[in-house]
């Protein structure tokens, strides 16, 4: 369930990071309560991981799922580039994050 709770958090980090870029683009109470939600969300998340896996762990996979998914969610929804070079690092992120993992 630790697990779960983690990817979850990496998520909703995801989204809160989006969520700033909309925000900046159009300041509305919407953008706004979704960028709070979303950061609250994925610090619920994260402490409950914590709970059961080990500190450094849950962090890196967190940030990595963060901001693998943020640089995803960028060329998908903002049009961002989709240089190869571009998607090899984020590849690397998340091999890293699953690396993690499989030696811990």
């Amino acid at each position: 369930m630790a697990w779960l709770s983690l990817i979850l958090a990496g998520l909703c980090e995801a989204l809160g990071v989006v969520t700033i870029n909309k925000l900046n683009n159009s300041r509305n109470w919407q953008s706004l309560l979704v960028l709070i939600l979303g950061f609250g969300a994925s610090f619920v998340f994260l402490a409950y991981a914590m709970k059961t896996l080990p500190m450094g762990t849950a962090y890196a996979i967190w940030t990595g799922i963060g901001s693998a998914g943020g640089a995803l969610l960028g060329i998908m929804i903002y049009g961002e580039s989709k240089d190869w070079r571009r998607i090899a690092c984020i590849a690397v992120i998340l091999g890293a994050a699953v690396g993690l993992k499989l030696v811990g």
